[in-house]
């Protein structure tokens, strides 16, 4: 049963009520509806509380449970008992951690149109994040990449999400910048990030609603990968 993703529509939603509908093979617990991210596109799975009539219980992370990502399961921690089928629930994020990683995710975007290369990897952690870029010559500067990514950044634009079919997104290939991370297909549609007038790209990530929120970020570092490869890393300054 498809889980409905409400970080998707609202990332600053911290928690919900839901119903247990399933225990997962691995021992995780899928509701009818969450507001946890689930790993995925380089973004770790939010912890936080599962709260049931027994008490407040600590939920690890939480997984998708199927290969087109429509169903998240909520990771446990050690020793907790989970709640029986049928079982209202209520979910509570970790929001210290999702909004760091919200704010980390759009800066990364916002890197991504700095260096207009094609994006090999990338990883959003809390403080310190990375893309991969495809880039044949080195040379790049990293106090130029920082100043070019800040005035983005506080120009404070809005950050927008829409929804387009598979078949929309197969007609515009280019919107696709990541090469190792595919957008999910077969769903039938595909979520658009926009950073209003700077970035338009695939995305089921979370994200902050406009680009002043990000705060000061400043490279860190730009190791070579291999031949082409250069990892571009950044942290909130």
């Amino acid at each position: 049963m498809p889980t409905d993703c409400l970080f998707r529509e609202d990332a600053y939603l911290t928690s919900t009520p839901a119903t247990v509908v399933a225990l997962s093979d691995k021992g995780g617990l899928v509701v009818d509806r969450t507001c946890f991210y689930a790993t995925s596109g380089g973004q770790p799975g939010d912890s936080g509380l599962l709260v049931t009539e027994a008490g407040e219980f600590p939920l690890a992370t939480a997984v998708y449970n199927d290969p087109l990502k429509t169903e998240i399961a909520h990771v446990p921690a050690d020793g907790v008992t989970l709640p029986a089928v049928g079982e209202n629930v209520t979910l509570k994020i970790d929001w210290g951690p999702r909004y760091r990683r919200m704010r980390m995710h759009t800066a990364l975007h916002l890197l991504s149109a700095v260096l207009p290369y094609p994006v090999t990897g990338g990883a959003v952690n809390e403080d310190d994040s990375r893309l991969d870029f495809d880039i044949p010559e080195a040379g790049l500067d990293k106090d130029e990449i920082t100043e070019k990514l800040n005035a983005m950044i506080a120009s404070d634009a809005e950050v927008r999400s829409r929804w387009i079919t598979d078949a929309e997104l197969a007609a515009n290939p280019a919107l696709v910048k990541t090469m190792a991370v595919k957008p999910p297909i077969g769903t039938g549609r595909v979520r658009l990030i926009e950073i209003v007038g700077l970035d338009l790209q695939p995305c089921g990530g979370t994200h902050v609603r406009r680009t002043a929120e990000i705060g000061a970020v400043r490279v860190t570092t730009i190791e070579k990968k291999g031949k082409q490869n250069r990892r571009v890393r950044i942290s909130f300054a």
